[in-house]
């Protein structure tokens, strides 16, 4: 799905004009020229269908999702890489990976692009609901297949329908219920190019890797694909982009 916004370049250039009034504090506007450019980014996001299972805080290798409860959603934090693992692993598709597009020519045009991206095999092997139950409620507002209703002393699930989440036992206030679960490895939906030729050994990459994956050895990039999660943070800081991330076609 693609969503796409235009805005007259006058009104930009506008914008601008009284946003640096304000910030120099001037009487008068300054003319302001824009030149034509394009610039790319990808953003990802939790919406408010989450179902609290915290599978994405469990799952993010950088700790950057704030956990869910009861009373509020996952949250995406400022540390995100953008691996795509958090989307991979939401078993409902509330995380959205959006690729954006800001290019300015004639007028200023917004492309955002949501991705279709796979989903990790998720599969429910043993669940029970213990006498700690104390019929709240709580977790029948948040089963995501309606695989849980309230008995006459406790809460029952309905195997045949449970998908394993564990939103019910993350939002439990008693621990009453126990999962026990089967996830599925995570898929690659990217490679890491890495033109060697092109590599000055700045050490930028090793350096900023935030699960230790790059070294540079005897003045070459060697890349852990045990460790590497395919980010884009080795690929986005590379100053002569010798490493490239590639998304992979459908074929691959």
């Amino acid at each position: 799905m693609d969503i796409i916004f235009r805005k007259k370049l006058e009104d930009l250039q506008r914008d601008i004009a009284l946003k640096s009034m304000d910030l120099e504090d001037r009487s008068e506007a300054a003319d302001i020229e824009i030149d034509r450019c394009s610039v790319r980014d990808k953003f990802i996001d939790i919406t408010p269908k989450c179902v609290r299972c915290n599978l994405c805080v469990e799952e993010c290798p950088v700790d950057a999702i704030a956990d869910s409860d009861a009373h509020r959603t996952a949250r995406i934090l400022d540390n995100c890489v953008r691996c795509e693992i958090c989307a991979q692993t939401c078993p409902i598709r509330c995380i959205n990976v959006v690729e954006s597009t800001a290019s300015i020519d004639d007028e200023v045009k917004y492309d955002l692009e949501y991705l279709k991206i796979p989903h990790r095999m998720l599969r429910m092997k043993e669940i029970e609901v213990t006498d700690r139950c104390t019929l709240c409620g709580t977790c029948t507002r948040f089963c995501p297949t309606g695989a849980i209703e309230l008995g006459e002393d406790r809460a029952t699930v309905d195997e045949s329908i449970c998908i394993g989440c564990g939103a019910c036992v993350n939002v439990c206030s008693s621990d009453a219920v126990e999962l026990e679960r089967e996830l599925g490895p995570v898929l690659k939906t990217r490679r890491l190019l890495v033109d060697q030729d092109a590599c000055v050994e700045c050490l930028v990459c090793e350096e900023n890797c935030p699960t230790g994956a790059i070294r540079l050895e005897d003045g070459e990039v060697v890349v852990d694909d045990e460790k590497c999660i395919l980010c884009e943070v080795c690929s986005t800081k590379c100053p002569v982009a010798a490493l490239k991330l590639e998304r992979l076609s459908d074929e691959s």
